[in-house]
C-alpha cells in the first residue's frame, strides 16, 4: 500500500509539474549589451530569479549583440511576424519603432493608480525620451549619462589635485596641457583627454552641445533638428579644438569601444564615457580614479541615454500582461539596485536609491550618484523620425571636421540641410 501510494503521490506531482509547463507563458527578450563587464550574465540573472517567483512564466532572453544588432533584428523579426514580446533598444529609437508600427504603448496595460505611482515614479529627465504624444512607449531601464573620469594618480603627477576634475571647458584644456606627457622624441605617452568619436559620437557630442546651452539638438517631437545652432558650431569648434590646437587629445577618430580600456592603461588621463562603464572601470582600473560631471560652459549639461524596454505588437494578451509584469518587477526597487550595481547605470528612480543596498553602495562608490545629480541638467539625447539616417548625418559631420575635411560650420550647415529634407514630410 505504501508502494502504490507513494507512487501515485509521484506520478500526480509529475502530472502536475507537466500540466504547469503546458500553460506556461512563453516570452522572448532581447537584449543588447554596449558596456564592459559581465552585464549579459546580470540580465539572465535577472530573468532566471523572476521566473523561480513565478514558475508559470518562461523567459528565453536572448543576448542580441550592440543596440544597433538589436534594433535590426527586432525590426526584422516583427516585419517576418515573429516578434520578440520584449526588446531593450535605445530610448532614441521610440520615433523608429513608432514609424514601423511594431511597439504598442505600455499605458493600454495600466491602471491609472499605476500610471501615476509606476509611469510617474522614473525621474522626468529619461521620460523625455520615453513619451511622446500623450503616450508611454519606452520603459527607463539601463539608463546613462556621459560622465567624465579621471586618473587621480596622474593628476597628483602632473601637479594637479587628485579630487578635483575640471569644471569648465577651458578648465579641461589646461588640466590636459599638465597631463599630456611625451617622451624624449616627442612622441605622446599619455593624452590629456579623451571624447570618443565613433560608436555614439553624437550622445558625447550632445553634452558639449548642453554645455554651450541648448536643449539637445533636436525638438521633442522628434520632426526638427537644430545642427547648425550657433551652440552646436561651437560645441563642434571645441571638439576639434582639442586636437588640432590644444594637442591635449589624441588626433582622428576615437573609438568608443576602446575607450575604457585606453584609460584603464593610462593612455588618457581623462575620458568621457558612460556611467555604465562605472562597474567595469572600478573593477579594473589599477589605479584611483573619479568621477566627475561634464564640464560647464555656458551652463552645466549632459544628455540621457541608454536603454528602454519597448513592447512589442502581434503577442497574445497573456504574453502582453506577464511582460508588463516582468518589467514591474526588474525595475522594482530591489531589482533596479542589483542591476545598477551590477553594471553602473544610473537607476531610473528615485525610490530604487532609498533602498538600504543603493544608499550602502552610493556611500561606498560616490562616483555612482554623479550621473544622478546631473540629471537635474540632462537634455534629451538625439532622437527624431528616420532616427538613424539622422543621426548617422551628424555623426558624418563631426568626423568630417575632425578629420579637416569641412569646418565646423561648413559641416553643420551640410548636416542641416540634409536632414530638413528627411523630416520635411513629417513635420
Amino acid at each position: 500500500m505504501k508502494h502504490s501510494l507513494k507512487g501515485f503521490l509521484a506520478s500526480t506531482a509529475a502530472v502536475a509539474a507537466m500540466s504547469q509547463a503546458a500553460w506556461a507563458v512563453d516570452l522572448e527578450f532581447y537584449f543588447p549589451v554596449a558596456v564592459g563587464g559581465s552585464a549579459a550574465e546580470t540580465i539572465e540573472g535577472l530573468t532566471d530569479a523572476y521566473m523561480d517567483e513565478n514558475p508559470d512564466v518562461n523567459i528565453e532572453a536572448i543576448y542580441t549583440g550592440s543596440y544597433a544588432d538589436t534594433t535590426t533584428r527586432a525590426i526584422t523579426a516583427s516585419r517576418g511576424g515573429n516578434p520578440p514580446q520584449l526588446a531593450i533598444l535605445l530610448s532614441v529609437d521610440m520615433f523608429t519603432m513608432i514609424d514601423e508600427d511594431i511597439v504598442l504603448p505600455w499605458d493600454d496595460f495600466l491602471s491609472e493608480e499605476e500610471m501615476e505611482e509606476w509611469i510617474g515614479g522614473f525621474y522626468p529627465a529619461f521620460m523625455r525620451n520615453s513619451q511622446t504624444g500623450g503616450q508611454t512607449w519606452g520603459i527607463p531601464f539601463q539608463r546613462s549619462t556621459p560622465v567624465l573620469y579621471w586618473n587621480k594618480e596622474a593628476f597628483a603627477e602632473a601637479g594637479l589635485d587628485p579630487e578635483t576634475p575640471p569644471a569648465t571647458w577651458e578648465e579641461m584644456v589646461e588640466f590636459g596641457e599638465a597631463l599630456t606627457l611625451r617622451d624624449d622624441s616627442g612622441n605622446v605617452t599619455q593624452w590629456g583627454v579623451r571624447i570618443p568619436s565613433s560608436g555614439f559620437p553624437s550622445w558625447l557630442f550632445t553634452g558639449l552641445v548642453a554645455s554651450a546651452g541648448l536643449d539637445g539638438l533636436a525638438n521633442d517631437a522628434g520632426t526638427e533638428v537644430y545642427f547648425d545652432a550657433p551652440e552646436v558650431v561651437e560645441a563642434l569648434e571645441y571638439l576639434v579644438s582639442l586636437a588640432n590646437e590644444h594637442e591635449v587629445m589624441e588626433p582622428g577618430i576615437l573609438d568608443w569601444g576602446a575607450t575604457p580600456r585606453a584609460f584603464m592603461d593610462g593612455n588618457a588621463a581623462m575620458v568621457w564615457t558612460t556611467t555604465g562603464n562605472l562597474t567595469n572601470i572600478r573593477s579594473n582600473a589599477p589605479f584611483d580614479f573619479g568621477v566627475g560631471m561634464l564640464p560647464e560652459n555656458e551652463r552645466r549639461g549632459a544628455p540621457t541615454g541608454g536603454g528602454n524596454f519597448y513592447l512589442f505588437k502581434g503577442s497574445s494578451d497573456e504574453q502582453l500582461q506577464a511582460a508588463v509584469d516582468f518589467v514591474k518587477w526588474a525595475t522594482a526597487p530591489d531589482q533596479a539596485a542589483d542591476w545598477s550595481i551590477a553594471t553602473g547605470y544610473v537607476a531610473p528612480r528615485p525610490d530604487t536609491w532609498e533602498t538600504e543596498r543603493m544608499q550602502a553602495y552610493a556611500e561606498e562608490v560616490p562616483g555612482a550618484l554623479v550621473a544622478r545629480e546631473q540629471l537635474e541638467y540632462a537634455v534629451p539625447e538625439l532622437s527624431t523620425f528616420e532616427g538613424p539616417r539622422v543621426t548617422q548625418i551628424i555623426n558624418d559631420a563631426i568626423a568630417a571636421a575632425i578629420v579637416g575635411d569641412k569646418t565646423p560650420a561648413e559641416a553643420l550647415a551640410d548636416a542641416q540641410e540634409a536632414a530638413d529634407a528627411i523630416l520635411a514630410v513629417y513635420r
